[in-house]
This record gives structure tokens, C-alpha cells and sequence, in this order.
């Protein structure tokens, strides 16, 4: 069989046999199939789509293309979330603490800033010597050690994803519910856990831009996991505005740790919040979402989480003192306030444009090679509903480089909208595909 055969196949529609699926990533994995064959399958499965059989077995094909993590020496649930992406998503830096704290592991295989959202890798690598790149004993001991790590994938850790990953970044196959749905869920299988909660984001700085395609990405992830015999469970939130009031990196983490010591902006905690009880319902440790959500504010209160994100810092080698002093962390030289064009009520905080505001920024990427700057970044952000003056600051950009700063700044005029009425901002959580444990 040769690659085009199977490319052609795809790209006429036709469901392709488990064979042909298993051939194709081998190939890729082994570097006997070129970029340019898998950019060119991808975009068609990008415009064909696949069916349950097909991305079920793409996603086993990934997973199993690399060695998988054996948690089976860890005798407490193993349970992890993933996120779709999204602009200001920090969650992960907040919840796999909390969720530690409840005698639950959480195994947290993540990935960088792709298109414009954000990545928790680079997020914590602003932190000064913290190791994303851990060897599966290492990922291991630390999660032994404190009960959660939050790594990347190593070059023998679902190696067909992790090129597959950077791949679509930048050929226009990132929006697809298959490669998304394959490239999530073999990370997260091969973690070892006993279960996933998902949170899927829809609006305008998420992949899915509807409410359906949402439902649809969580639906299809759900059924991979029901096949594969793990406990699952969505929820649907939304990213037609920022989470939080930051979006960067090193400006994420300061926010990360305001919200771990309780002072975190409402939205950021609510989701938080919610995605956290889940794990807890998941991994048997909480009957209720109020049970649930009781046990997680005595660990923001009691300090437990804060203590348990220094502890898992300093185990992958990262700098604690600077998360107990955030001025120690990457900070940019140009600190611009971005004024309200007018007085009234904010009506759209768009996030599509504030992503690619810090995109330009260099806090992501718009080529795979390109470095990130963890010091650049947007804080301050208002939300929907709140009132502001002319001339008041919308937003703060942090930069180092002036030609981007503008560049930026021409985003953002198209960024944010104004009533002379209060707006209510969409809810939060949209819907929950599924919250119960198979039995």
C-alpha cells in the first residue's frame, strides 16, 4: 500500500480500514511518510471528516506509536482534564494542584500555544527553570511525589501527535473535529488514567465557533473514551471574551497564583471551579457537585493549593521564589495602557482579536520554529457588562519590541464594542454533554 493511495481514498470520501489508518502513522512516526503526505492527508480528513470506527482507531494508532506512561504502581484514582483551548485559559495551572489536594492524581500530558490560543507549556516555562520535558520515570515520580505534574510530550511520548501537533498548526487543519478529538485524547490516554473531563470552549477565541460544533468535538471525544473503557465527562464553556483578565504567559502565571491564594477574577474560578468538582465525581470522591465544590474551597482557603503548585514547581526544577515574589518572573520593558474610544457599557470583548494581539506580541506563535516571549502579554482586561469612561484603560499591553506594540494595537481597535446599556456576557458554562461514571 503507498501513502497517496490512502490520501486519495480519504480525500474521495471513503472510510479508511484500520489497516490503512495503523500503515499511515507508523509511516509518519518511523519518518518514512513526508510532512507534505500527512499535511495532505490531514486536510483531507479536514474537509471528508472521519466516523466513530475511524477516529477511534487513530487516536489507539497514536497513542500506541510511542511507549505509554504505566501508572498502575499509583493506587488512587488517576483522573486529568483537558482543555480545547482558548484565550487566558490558565485553568490547568490552578485546577491540577486543587484536585491534588483531594487525594486524586492528575497525570497532565499538555501541549504549547497553537493557532491563537495559548499553551500551558509555555505558560509555566516562564516560570525560571521549570522542565516541561520529562522522562515518563520522572513524570512518574513526581506525581508520586506531590500528586500532579503538568508536562509535555517526550520524543518517545505519542510521537505521531507531537508532529502531527505542529503540523496543523500551520496548514490550516487545526478546526477539525477528528484531529483535534485523535491529537487530545492519545495524549491523554497514554497518560494512564482512569478518566477525563473535558472542556470544550466555543465562540470566537476558541476552534469551535458554534455551540454545535462544540457539543459535536465533546460528543465525539466521549465516545473515544467509552471505547476505550475510561470514565468521562464535558463541559461546554465559553470564549467569546478572554478567561480571566490576563493572556500571555508569564502574566498568566501572576494570575494563576492570585487565584490559588483566593483573589482570582470570578470567571476563572467559576470554571475552575466546575471542572474541578467533576474530577472529583469522576475519581470517586465526591458524591454531589456541592460536596464536591466544598472540599475544593477548603484547599484554596486553607492555602493547601497554593503550597501543592510550589511543590510540583519546584519538582520539575522551577523557581518557587519566583511565584512567591511574581516580580521575579519575565517582565516586559514597554507597558502600554490601551484607553477606551468612548463612555458607556462594554458590549464585546473580542477574543479571536485579543489572541492575535498577543500573537503578534511573540506571546505565541506564528511559525513552529518561532521562540515565544514569555514576558509579552495583555492584563487588565475588562468583561462584558462592566462600565468604563473614555480615556480609561481597556486593557495593558506588555511588549519589547515597538513595531509589534503598534501592530498589536491595530488588532485591538477592532477588539472591544460599546452600549449605552448594560449586556449580559453569554453564560459561562453553555451546556454538560456528560457527568457520571460508567458503570
Amino acid at each position: 500500500m503507498l501513502p497517496q493511495w490512502i490520501i486519495e481514498k480519504k480525500r474521495d470520501g471513503q472510510v479508511l480500514t484500520k489497516e490503512e489508518i495503523h500503515f499511515f502513522v507508523e509511516g509518519y512516526t518511523r519518518e518514512e511518510i513526508p510532512d507534505y503526505q500527512m499535511a495532505a492527508l490531514a486536510m483531507a480528513i479536514f474537509f471528508r471528516g472521519m466516523t466513530f470506527d475511524e477516529v477511534t482507531v487513530l487516536t489507539d494508532s497514536m497513542m500506541r506509536s510511542g511507549e505509554l506512561v504505566d501508572t498502575s504502581s499509583i493506587s488512587i484514582s488517576k483522573v486529568d482534564k483537558h482543555s480545547t483551548g482558548g484565550i487566558g485559559d490558565k485553568v490547568s495551572l490552578i485546577l491540577a494542584p486543587l484536585v491534588a489536594c483531594c487525594d486524586i492524581a492528575v497525570p497532565m500530558i499538555s501541549g504549547r500555544g497553537l493557532g491563537i490560543t495559548g499553551g500551558t507549556l509555555d505558560k509555566l516555562e516562564s516560570i525560571p527553570g521549570y522542565r516541561t520535558d520529562l522522562s515518563s520515570d520522572e513524570f512518574l515520580y513526581v506525581l508520586k511525589k506531590c500528586g500532579c505534574s503538568i508536562t509535555g510530550q517526550t520524543a518517545k511520548l505519542v510521537p505521531a501527535d507531537r508532529r502531527l501537533y505542529a503540523l496543523r498548526d500551520v496548514t490550516g487543519t487545526v478546526p477539525s473535529i477528528p484531529l483535534i478529538s485523535a491529537s487530545i485524547m492519545s495524549k491523554k490516554l497514554a497518560e494512564g488514567i482512569d478518566a477525563l473531563v473535558l472542556d470544550v470552549k466555543w465562540g470566537k477565541g476558541a476552534f469551535m465557533k458554534t455551540l454545535e460544533e462544540a457539543r459535536e468535538l465533546a460528543r465525539t471525544m466521549i465516545e473515544i473514551g467509552r471505547r476505550m473503557n475510561k470514565d468521562m465527562s464535558a463541559i461546554i464553556t465559553d470564549m467569546n471574551q478572554p478567561l480571566g483578565r490576563t493572556a500571555g504567559n508569564a502574566v498568566e502565571i501572576v494570575e494563576s497564583v492570585d487565584t490559588l491564594q483566593g483573589r482570582g477574577p470570578t470567571d476563572l474560578i467559576e470554571v475552575t471551579m466546575e471542572l474541578a468538582s467533576c474530577m472529583l465525581i469522576l475519581g470517586g470522591k465526591a458524591r454531589n457537585r456541592n460536596e464536591a465544590l466544598d472540599m475544593l474551597q477548603k484547599h484554596i482557603d486553607s492555602g493547601a493549593a497554593y503550597e501543592k503548585f510550589k511543590d510540583m514547581v519546584r519538582l520539575h526544577g522551577g523557581m518557587v521564589e519566583a511565584l512567591e515574589d511574581t516580580s521575579q518572573l519575565p517582565s516586559a520593558t514597554i507597558h502600554l495602557e490601551y484607553p477606551a474610544p468612548e463612555s458607556g457599557y462594554v458590549a464585546e470583548v473580542n477574543a479571536e482579536q485579543i489572541g492575535k494581539a498577543c500573537v503578534v506580541l511573540g506571546a505565541g506563535r506564528s511559525s513552529v520554529e518561532d521562540t515565544v516571549d514569555h514576558a509579552a502579554g495583555i492584563t487588565g482586561i475588562v468583561k462584558i457588562g462592566e462600565s468604563v469612561e473614555k480615556g480609561q484603560p481597556l486593557l495593558t499591553i506588555h511588549a519589547n519590541d515597538e513595531d509589534r506594540l503598534n501592530e498589536a494595537g491595530s488588532l485591538l481597535d477592532s477588539a472591544f464594542a460599546f452600549s449605552t446599556q448594560r449586556l449580559s456576557p453569554p453564560p459561562l458554562i453553555a451546556d454538560t454533554i456528560e457527568e457520571k461514571r460508567n458503570l
